[in-house]
C-alpha cells in the first residue's frame, strides 16, 4: 500500500489544544471503561463478520481497543493518538501498535479490516474532514465506522469554557455523501448514555466497503 501524498501544512488550534493538559485530563477522566463497551463492540463484531485487523484513530488511552481485544483476542491492532501522556499509556499495552501524532498526518502503510473514530471527529478542524474522511476510505480494507455527535447542520459547541474545539454534525452522512459509489450502511444506532453510561449520547453508523 502506498503511503497518501502529503504536503507541509500548519498545526491547528484544535490539535495544539488537545496536545496539551485538557487532552491529559480527558485521558484521566475517560479510564475504565473498556469492560462497559464491550456490548456495544459486540454488536459491532457481529456486524463485520470474522475481523483479522483494527486500527482506531484518536484512541486515547486504548479502552475501546482493549475492549476489542478482549471479544477477539487475535486481533491485530493499530492505533492513532495526538496526546503524548495518553500515547504512553497506550503505547504499553500489549497487543497495540500506536503512532504518536496528528490523524491528519498520518500517512498510513498498510490497511486493515475496520478503521473506526469514537468522539474523534468531533475535536477536530473542520476544514479538515474532507482528508480524513478519504484516509479512513483509504485505510481501510472492509469496513469503516463512525461514532460521534448527531447534528443535522453543522453546530459548534463550547468544550469547558473554549470555543471552536468540539463541534457536533452529521459525520457519516458527510461520508456518505463523499464516497457513496464505494461504501454502503451496515447499521447504525443511538448510544443513549441512561441506558450505556460508558458511552456519551453518540450515533454511531458502519460502513462496507463495495
Amino acid at each position: 500500500m502506498e503511503p497518501l501524498e502529503s504536503t507541509p501544512r500548519l498545526e491547528t488550534p484544535q490539535e495544539a489544544f488537545w496536545k496539551n493538559e485538557f487532552g491529559t485530563a480527558y485521558a484521566l477522566r475517560n479510564r475504565d471503561l473498556a469492560q462497559a463497551r464491550l456490548g456495544f463492540w459486540s454488536k459491532i463484531l457481529a456486524l463485520t463478520g470474522n475481523l483479522h485487523s483494527v486500527c482506531e484513530l484518536g484512541a486515547n488511552i486504548g479502552e475501546n481497543l482493549q475492549a476489542l481485544k478482549g471479544l477477539s483476542p487475535g486481533l491485530d491492532l493499530g492505533a492513532v493518538e495526538i496526546n503524548p501522556d495518553a500515547f504512553a499509556v497506550l503505547h504499553t499495552l500489549p497487543g497495540i501498535r500506536a503512532w504518536l501524532g496528528a490523524i491528519q498526518d498520518y500517512q498510513p502503510t498498510r490497511t486493515f479490516d475496520l478503521v473506526f473514530s469514537c468522539g474523534v471527529l468531533i475535536h477536530l478542524n473542520p476544514n479538515d474532514l474532507p482528508g480524513v474522511y478519504q484516509k479512513m476510505l483509504h485505510l481501510s480494507e472492509r469496513y469503516v465506522l463512525i461514532n460521534e455527535y448527531f447534528n443535522p447542520s453543522p453546530q459548534e459547541i463550547p468544550y469547558r469554557g473554549e470555543s471552536e474545539r468540539l463541534y457536533k454534525r452529521d459525520f457519516a452522512g458527510e461520508f456518505l455523501d463523499t464516497h457513496c459509489a464505494q461504501v454502503e450502511v451496515v447499521g447504525y444506532g443511538f448510544l443513549w448514555k441512561r441506558l450505556e453510561p460508558a458511552w456519551d449520547n453518540t450515533t454511531w453508523t458502519l460502513f462496507r466497503k463495495r
